[in-house]
Order: structure tokens, then sequence, then C-alpha cells
């Protein structure tokens, strides 16, 4: 694979002594849109919070470009241009939805990503700026959290379970928005339930079975049974 930006070599992850992991590997190029799938429980959030930097693998590492980057803190890896938008949205209740888009800019690295251009890609949070972060709908909360993550400018973002509780009206509007951020440049990495719409979104996708890669593939190239079969262990 040329260009790659982010690889997964034989990762296990443990919490506490229960093993999440299993010997995960993947590969994914600048610029692509890459999508993990799974059950409940395969391991996909805990796949993304260890290329993040929430948790460090206890085998295997992470690299992106080409650097060794595993057991660096989230905080670090943000500030070198890896972002997440994390499940469940997580801003911050008591703040304003500017003053939460300005906690993601803390890494302060330049690029096209400021407040006005998150505005413009979602112009409800320009009407709700003063508003609290409490007040705001499910939609809005999730359009804060990738306007969050986008505020530092990254170069690789993940995203988990953006569709997750939203009407569907707000779900396309949100898979809308992911392919315009990775016209803009962004590899982006997708956890995602809703397997027909993610499918139609990405360029690749990786799926999880009881956290180990159980198939990986174009979507064009994968049948329906074969990605059943690896969803669902039959």
């Amino acid at each position: 694979m040329t260009d790659r930006a982010l690889s997964v070599e034989s990762v296990e992850v443990y919490y506490g002594e229960f093993q999440a992991l299993f010997g995960v590997s993947l590969e994914v190029a600048g610029g692509e849109t890459v999508a993990i799938i799974g059950a409940n429980g395969a391991g996909k959030t805990t796949l993304l919070r260890a290329i993040s930097g929430v948790l460090a693998p206890r085998r295997g590492r992470v690299l992106y470009r080409g650097a060794a980057i595993s057991g660096i803190p989230a905080y670090t890896l943000c500030g070198r241009g890896i972002s997440m938008v994390p499940e469940g949205r997580k801003i911050f209740p008591s703040l304003t939805t500017e003053e939460n888009l300005e906690i993601g800019a803390f890494a302060r690295r330049r690029g096209h990503w400021d407040r006005q251009a998150v505005y413009r890609l979602f112009p409800i949070l320009q009407e709700r700026a003063r508003a609290p972060g409490s007040d705001l709908s499910g939609g809005e909360q999730q359009m804060l959290a990738i306007g969050r993550a986008l505020m530092s400018n990254p170069d690789v973002i993940l995203m988990d379970e953006i569709s997750l509780g939203l009407a569907p009206l707000i779900v396309r509007e949100l898979y809308n928005v992911v392919r315009r951020i990775a016209a803009a440049g962004a590899t982006v990495i997708l956890v995602e339930q809703d397997v027909s719409r993610v499918l139609k979104a990405v360029d690749r996708v990786y799926c999880l079975l009881e956290g180990k890669v159980s198939l990986h593939g174009r979507p064009s190239e994968l049948s329906s049974e074969q990605i059943s079969r690896a969803y669902f262990g039959v």
C-alpha cells in the first residue's frame, strides 16, 4: 500500500486480565475512508482507543506515518494529527457550543479547519454558538463532537458510532459531512453498526468478530453472505 497513513500490527489489548483484541492488523492509506464493522463487543471501540492513544496495546504496535506511536497519550497524538469523535459524543455539557469547539483547538495545528469552517459545515452550530452543550439536541451534539475533532486539524480522524440513536435524516446529513471531510484531505476511520449505510460511504472495510479481523476488502468485492458470515460468525 502506497502512502500508508496508519498501520496496526498484531495488536493485543486487555482490560485487566480480559483480552479484547487478538492480533488485530490493518492498514489505512492517506486519504482513504475505512469502516470497521462488527457486532456489539467485537472490539471496534477498543481498536479506536488503541489507535488514538486512550489505551496502550500489551502486544503489537500502531504506526502513524511509519513511526511507532503505541503508548503515546491521546493528547500528544492529537497534536501530531490523530483526532477522535468518541462514542456517545462526550461533549462538555456546561460549556457553550463555541467553548466546546475551542477546546478542540488546543493542539493549535495549522490547517483548513477553524471555527468558521466548522460553522460552514454545520450552520446550526453557529446559530447555537452561545447555547450550553446540554441544550443541544442529539444530532446537534453529534455535529459538535465532529466539529470539535476537526478543530485540531487532524490528518486522521476516527469516528465511533456517529449514527447511534439519531433520526435517519440526521444520519444522512452526517454521512454527507463525512464525505466532505474526506474530500478536504483527511483520512477517515469509521466504526459503525449500520452496515448497509457505511459500506456505501467507504473505500474499504474491516470486520471484527470476537476481537479478531474476520474479513477485509473493498465493499464492491464482498458479497452480503461473506459480510454476514464475518459479522455473526455463522
